[in-house]
This record gives structure tokens, sequence and C-alpha cells, in this order.
């Protein structure tokens, strides 16, 4: 595996630890965090929104609260999870800014014996170098694009790769989203942008970099995720696989992928309606006379025919240059075992 130059991007590795301690409030922790790193805060989300609204008319009386708080947690957390720690493991911390929160934590550690690292400038330093990695570390791989409509089996296909060993980027896995207006997970929410781009670095960094990364077209919008324009650019140089499918096997592809719209076909209209200016009221009004007499399958085909095909021609068009002169993959059967058989083809090319 050919790793990444110094020079070429700075590496931080944090698994190299035996713990690393996110010293922030959970409220924090859960927009974003180092991905080993385990939520041991000084003060909760109470008691940090309660510091910080005192500090602003006290500042002595903010510390003196905020200390007996952070020593209580602190005892607390010792008790239940330090004390398991091996005494001779190496330990990071980290707060919001590598300040006061961090210190608190290093000094008990070191007091006990523990070999303690506090992470210079903290969270926002990590968020600096995950933001700038993203900006460059995409640069350093090959990417073998899936395209092709909805429905065709691009996200099938990728899982097929993966389990035939093959490197793969799934990013609307990442972003917990399929894309589109439809697109969103019921019952789910999609990570924050921190958190997303955090899993995304990491995922990359596991990647081997003389080997191809499968991944699918997308946008540079996935629900409410932002592709980083690193990203986004090496995926539309790279020379496209279109796939193609019967309307037959895509129509049971979203059966199967979309199931909540199979019993409420009318929410599926209601979420595309602004897509009125661009179908037209009659278009639309058809869609909703469809759903309401539960006509699913002509309405799954008719809002890919009448929408989806064509706007995805349209974008492959303009993002992905090379697509027009590369044939397509004609997919007659999207089940897993045809596309198991597909994807051992496709590694077996690549090598």
């Amino acid at each position: 595996m050919r790793t990444p130059h110094p020079i070429e991007l700075e590496i931080w590795e944090f698994s190299s630890y035996d713990l690393v301690i996110d010293a922030r409030s959970p409220r924090e922790y859960a927009e974003d965090h180092i991905p080993c790193a385990l939520n041991l805060p000084v003060v909760n989300n109470e008691e940090y929104a309660e510091v910080g609204t005192l500090h602003r008319n006290d500042t002595h009386a903010a510390y003196l609260i905020g200390v007996q708080y952070s020593l209580a947690n602190i005892s607390r957390h010792i008790e239940e999870v330090i004390s398991r720690v091996d005494p001779r493991g190496r330990i990071l911390v980290y707060c919001f800014r590598g300040g006061k929160r961090s210190k608190l934590w290093a000094e008990n550690l070191r007091t006990i014996g523990y070999r303690v690292d506090v992470l210079l400038g903290g969270w926002k330093a990590y968020r600096r170098w995950v933001r700038a990695s993203l900006e460059q570390f995409p640069k350093q791989f090959t990417f073998r694009v899936l395209a092709g409509s909805t429905g065709c089996g691009k996200t099938r296909l990728l899982q097929a790769l993966e389990r035939a060993g093959c490197q793969v980027l799934d990013l609307e896995g990442l972003a917990n989203h399929r894309g589109s207006l439809i697109g969103a997970v019921p019952g789910e929410k999609q990570p924050t942008q921190k958190w997303f781009d955090t899993l995304l670095l990491s995922k990359l960094r596991s990647f081997d970099t003389e080997k191809p990364v499968w991944v699918e077209a997308e946008s540079k919008k996935i629900g409410n995720i932002q592709l980083p324009t690193c990203l986004h650019d090496a995926i539309g140089r790279a020379t496209p696989l279109r796939l193609e499918a019967p309307m037959t096997e895509r129509i049971k592809l979203w059966r199967e992928d979309y199931p909540h719209f199979v019993t409420d076909p009318v929410a599926m209209v209601e979420r595309l309606t602004p897509l009125k200016p661009l179908i037209g009221g009659e278009e639309l009004q058809l869609w909703k006379d469809l759903a309401a007499e539960g006509e699913v399958d002509t309405l799954f085909e008719r809002v890919m025919v009448a929408h989806y095909d064509p706007c995805y021609a349209r974008s492959d068009r303009r993002s992905l240059p090379g697509l027009p002169t590369n044939p397509p993959l004609e997919l007659s059967d999207l089940s897993a075992a045809a596309l198991d058989a597909v994807a051992a083809k496709l590694a077996s090319e690549a090598n």
C-alpha cells in the first residue's frame, strides 16, 4: 500500500493512542469529533450553557461553578472509564481550542501517572486539518465512476463491488440520503456537514492509493450535505461507466428501496411538488391522480421517464464529459446474485 508522503499531506494518527478523550459537551461532540474519540465531558450541555451565561456577567463566579462541575464529572469518568485504562497507556485529550477543559483533564491524568498529550488548537485545529485534507486527498486516487439514471442499480452494484473486495466510496451511505427530493431515509437524520467530512476523510484514508476507488456519480449536494469541491471535480474527470436496466427491474428496485412510498404514494408526490416549474402542472396532476388511485408501478415509471431520466441525462452530460464515448453496461437483472457476478467481472478487469 502506498501511503501519502508527508510533503503531500500532513498525517495525524490518532489511532496510536490507547484513548482519545473529547472533553467538550455532548452537543459539541454530536456535531463532530475525532472518530476514535470517547466523549468524557468536563461539563454537560446544561452546565456548559450555565457557565457560559454566568461568564458574561461574573467571570469569577463562572469559574467557581465551572470547576465544581468539572471536578465532579472528571471524578465520575475516572471511576467509570479511566480506571480500566492500562497505566502504561498513552492518552490524547482535546476540547474546543485545547484550553481549560483539556488542561483540567490532562493535569488530573498526569497526576495519576498517565502519559498525556493535549491536541494543540483542539477541535478547531482538527477541523481545519479535515477541511484542508479533503481539498488535497482525493487527488491521489483513481476513481471508477458508475453513472446512469435513478433505479438502474448504481448503489447496489457499488455494494456488490465492495463484497468483491474492491475499494468503494458510498457517498450516499455516508450522507444517509439517496439524493433527490425523495431521498431522505424515513425516521433518520443526515449527519452534520462536519461529521460527514470526518467520516469521508476517515474512509479515504483507509484506501490504498495504488488501487482504484469505485464511486457513484453525484451532484454537489446529497440532501443537505455538500461534497468537497476537490472530490467532486476528481469524480467529474473520471471516465464513467454508464449503467442501464429495463424499466421492469427499475420499478422493482424502487419498490424495494422505497417501501414507504409504495404504501403512501401521495406522500411521494407531495415531496415532488417543487418540481412543478420543471415538469408543468399537467404532468404533476397526472402524478397526483396515479397516487390517489394507488397505481404505484405506473406512477414510479412516469416519474422516472418524465423527470428523472432527462434530469440525470442533462446532469451527466454536464458533469461527466467522458460519458458519451463510453458504451453502457446493460444490467438485465438487479438481484444481488446477478450483480455479484457483474462485480466479480469488473473487479477482475480492474486488476
